[in-house]
């Protein structure tokens, strides 16, 4: 179960894989899951505000028994409520029962009001009175990343976004621009053609390389996120799937497995969106035949 720690800018190290809590709600099963994933082996738990699940994070954390020195807690300033950067990570903070966390993220780039700068600069605060070990961003794109920067004092030590292959293409240059930045890229979502897109074209060479190595589809794309140098977030209710996913760290692909998930990836890409144009293309059709068919029966010649 080798997923290395990684070096960020600031001298500390994050778990390269991380139990995110995204889709698991509220209430006493957030709790089992995140104990669950505690259980087996995850040291990284990936939470935010608007997950509403802070608070049953923090009770897992606490009844696992863990030294707090073991764990890494990452939690994002979601704009939960309307409250500001100052306020929410207090509120963070007493929902995990923590006198801080090792990485703030500013969950959107639509949440630094009333610009980049000046949030930043409230962000830069936070690590500066020892609320938050590291800071960083959530869904920044490259440019956003630069007007950060021109203006940071302290970088930032991440950037979570989107990131599997058939969005390959339009992330790999904000890895790249992080990579050159020493900003390490998070990626959520790894799973998403196994979850979302089945029978897409990187299903045969997951499927060709999981069977030359023993292994499960899902680990492979595990493992070819990790061959790109991200912090892998995933997540699952099932206790063999988070222990399979653990063990994904273990596996070594080829630069010709790599480059196979990459060249399907792209092609997946293109057919998703010549569909996502053809259903738009039918909506506008369908709303534009509605539209004559109203003026015809009122009476208006449109032609």
């Amino acid at each position: 179960m080798t997923w290395d720690l990684i070096k960020l800018n600031n001298g500390t190290s994050i778990p390269s894989i991380a139990f995110g809590t995204w889709t698991l709600g509220g209430g006493q099963q957030s709790t089992d899951k995140v104990d669950q994933a505690l259980s087996v082996g995850f040291s990284h738990i990936d939470t935010a505000q608007s997950y509403r699940n802070e608070y049953e994070a923090g009770i897992a954390i606490h009844e696992s028994g863990l030294a707090r020195e073991d764990l890494w807690i990452t939690t994002k300033y979601s704009g939960l409520n309307g409250l500001g950067i100052e306020t929410s990570i207090q509120n963070s903070l007493q929902n995990l029962g923590v006198d801080y966390v090792n990485l703030y993220l500013i969950h959107h780039p639509r949440l630094a009001v009333p610009d980049i700068p000046t949030a930043w600069s409230k962000m830069e605060k936070l690590q500066t009175d020892g609320l938050v070990k590291s800071i960083g961003v959530s869904n920044f794109n490259v440019l956003q990343l630069q007007t950060l920067l021109d203006s940071a004092k302290i970088k930032p030590v991440a950037n979570q976004i989107l990131f599997h292959p058939y969005v390959l293409a339009s992330q790999a240059p904000i890895v790249e621009f992080g990579n050159k930045n020493g900003i390490v890229s998070e990626a959520y979502s790894i799973l998403t053609p196994l979850t979302h897109h089945t029978g897409g074209p990187v299903d045969k060479p997951l499927k060709e390389i999981a069977a030359r190595l023993d292994s499960e589809p899902e680990q492979v794309l595990l493992a070819w996120a990790k061959a790109k140098g991200v912090v892998v977030v995933t997540a699952s209710t099932k206790k063999d799937r988070l222990e399979r996913y653990l063990a994904a760290g273990d596996l070594e692909l080829t630069t010709e497995d790599i480059a196979a998930i990459d060249a399907a990836g792209i092609i997946g890409a293109r057919r998703i969106t010549a569909r996502t144009y053809m259903r738009r293309a039918a909506v506008a059709a369908l709303i534009g035949a509605a539209v004559l068919g109203v003026c015809s029966y009122s009476g208006i010649n449109v032609l």
